[in-house]
């Protein structure tokens, strides 16, 4: 006797049959996929960076120095991360750190977290901030070289080509003008080196938590940015705060320690790459911010910009997801008995 699914099956018609058993099994594949899991969490990231860089362009202007303002907010952090470190099953990490590993967290501190922001700080005094933003965002495609090379990463033609379609919306989002001068290489600098941060980082988190990862660059990073700020004389504007400004501090902080939780553990499932280009998805989000906040709505050049770094994202995602399916241990035919 035919059971009832069986008849509704037999009703549908056959290609429709074959679409729904392939959409099922893709569902299927990117539920269980760590690489699927990474590009959502990357995701989040992306949104809360997007938020990020619009409250903090506020936040900013409340402080004489940029330098005082970042080494506060990562301060903080840090001292956030060690607190949650305090758990028992963290506490055994890292008393079981091996010599190897506890280098690489000193380094995610001393690349990641404390001397590109002194580069990045410096060349902004010295270079137009339409450059530096420019030149921050083809943050992918040094990520992209270094993943290839020393992570061995490998790319595919739709990769390809929704990378070139990335580096195309940033142009179209900002035309970099003149790429010249100390002020452009400080910036560049800066950019090589968290690219080389999320190169470190991806290959560390293959033995370390997330959260120990994080933990390291911050605490490292901040305290570096102290000696720093000693050094420069600054560090006493830290006791002139206001309270004003010392509720943006925590503000921005509370927003930095969601997104270098949520970076470190997209790093840790997904490939850098796509997890680098997943991030760009924040530019839309901060112009529809700007636009809400009555600041001047993008042009039309910007529109299609973001419109092109929508789909290179998308497309970049997606190819990332099926060619790390295709490396796992195939899954069941629906036609397979149990």
């Amino acid at each position: 006797m035919r059971r009832p699914d069986d008849q509704t099956a037999a009703s549908v018609p056959w290609p429709l049959s074959i679409g729904a058993a392939t959409l099922d099994r893709l569902r299927l594949e990117l539920g269980s996929s760590r690489s699927a899991r990474g590009v959502a969490l990357a995701l989040v990231t992306a949104t809360i960076s997007g938020f990020a860089i619009f409250i903090n362009s506020y936040a900013v202007k409340e402080f004489d120095s940029p330098a005082v303002f970042t080494t506060l907010k990562n301060t903080l952090v840090g001292a956030a991360l060690l607190a949650l470190l305090l758990r028992p099953e963290h506490r055994t990490e890292a008393r079981r750190l091996t010599p190897k590993r506890a280098l690489g967290l000193v380094s995610l501190g001393v690349i990641g977290g404390s001397i590109p922001f002194v580069l990045f700080f410096e060349g902004l005094t010295r270079v137009d901030s339409g450059n530096a933003a420019f030149l921050h965002k083809t943050l992918f495609v040094w990520v992209a070289i270094l993943a290839v090379i020393l992570l061995r990463e490998r790319l595919g033609r739709a990769q390809l080509a929704a990378l070139g379609l990335l580096f195309l919306a940033q142009w179209l989002l900002g035309d970099p003008g003149t790429l010249l001068g100390t002020g452009v290489a400080m910036v560049f600098g800066a950019t090589l080196l968290w690219a080389c941060e999320v190169t470190l980082a991806r290959r560390l988190l293959s033995s370390t938590s997330a959260g120990l990862a994080a933990s390291g660059r911050m605490t490292i990073g901040a305290a570096l940015l102290l000696v720093y700020l000693a050094i420069t004389g600054k560090i006493g504007a830290a006791a002139e705060l206001t309270v004003v400004q010392w509720a943006w501090v925590m503000g921005t902080s509370a927003v930095l320690l969601g997104y270098v939780t949520t970076w470190y553990a997209a790093l840790r499932l997904a490939p850098a790459t796509a997890v680098t280009c997943v991030l760009a998805v924040g530019a839309p989000i901060t112009a529809t911010l700007n636009a809400i906040a009555g600041r001047p709505a993008p042009t039309s050049e910007q529109l299609v910009g973001y419109a092109v770094l929508l789909g290179a994202v998308l497309i970049f995602a997606t190819t990332s997801i099926w060619r790390t399916a295709e490396h796992r241990e195939p899954l069941p035919s629906a036609a397979a008995g149990p």
